[in-house]
């Protein structure tokens, strides 16, 4: 085991909470809407066209006026992918110029606005705005690492709200299966991924959850949470709590990485995440049969 069993059963409890609080966030941010529809239906063997009312589930507007990609479902993961790849590239430009202003700039920006969405799904906007610029500059000036965990309670929800309701099954499906072939990249080859996390941990700025014990300190990237909430945010539009199935089967498997891996070693968490997503999609799909 990597870390001790309690800064190990932490980091599970850390991560479930993150998911659950997020699907929420996202339950939160769905409203339900009457909807009139025209259907054609039989009557005495005659077409008749005949108005009817349905229930729709739609996402209400961000705050603030913020706006969501305009992407195509289907098509989304070629966007998403793209994005990610220039972030990447980006962090790795900071990293090799060591721009310190730039980064911290950066994370600023990139967890006030996940949490001014985040918060907005419980509180109204002006509270939501003057919560999330606290909490974002203790975060990014302050080194609070009570304060850094618990806003990563709340920053992947504000995320997953903006992605959830323009990706679909498929698309999140082959995100995850590129994502873990990065991650192996990444962690196990040119191992450029665990440059940047040191970098960000000497910082302490860590896009992740971050918790230091003696001498070494416990990491769970941003990503590895990130990426399994979108998964059951997007099967929560179509199953709704069920989804929360996939949250526990996820979280077994990082149970599963933390208690396998070795001391002073690093390992890519979302090929064993992306395992754990896709067992809780097949349990679901087999209660739904």
């Amino acid at each position: 085991m990597k870390h001790t069993i309690y800064i190990t059963v932490v980091l599970i409890v850390l991560f479930f909470l993150t998911q659950t609080i997020g699907l929420k966030i996202i339950s939160n941010y769905i409203t339900v809407k009457e909807v009139v529809k025209q259907e054609v239906v039989l009557e005495d063997g005659k077409e008749v066209v005949k108005e009817v009312t349905v229930k729709e589930e739609v996402f209400r507007e961000l705050p603030y006026g913020i706006e969501r990609p305009d992407i195509k479902e289907k098509t989304s993961y070629l966007q998403i992918i793209l994005a990610i790849a220039i972030a990447t590239g980006l962090a790795l430009i900071l990293l090799k110029f060591q721009a310190m202003r730039l980064w911290k700039l950066w994370f600023f920006l990139s967890v006030f606005f996940t949490l001014l969405i985040a918060f907005n799904a419980f509180i109204n906007q002006i509270g939501a705005l003057v919560l999330a610029l606290v909490l974002a500059s203790i975060k990014t000036f302050k080194n609070n690492m009570f304060v850094h965990n618990l806003s990563e309670l709340f920053i992947y929800g504000g995320l997953a709200v903006i992605f959830v309701p323009v990706v679909n099954v498929v698309s999140i499906v082959i995100i995850l299966f590129l994502i873990s072939i990065y991650d192996y990249i990444a962690v196990w080859k040119t191992k450029h991924m665990v440059r940047l996390a040191k970098f960000q941990a000497r910082m302490k700025l860590f896009a992740g959850l971050f918790i230091p014990y003696g001498n070494k300190s416990a990491i769970l990237g941003g990503g590895d949470m990130g990426f399994p909430l979108l998964f059951s945010g997007v099967l929560f539009k179509t199953y709704g709590w069920n989804a929360l199935i996939a949250v526990l089967t996820t979280t077994i498997a990082l149970a599963y990485l933390l208690i396998r891996s070795e001391k002073s070693k690093y390992y890519p968490a979302m090929p064993f995440l992306t395992v754990g997503c896709l067992i809780g999609f097949v349990i679901i799909k087999l209660i739904f049969l």
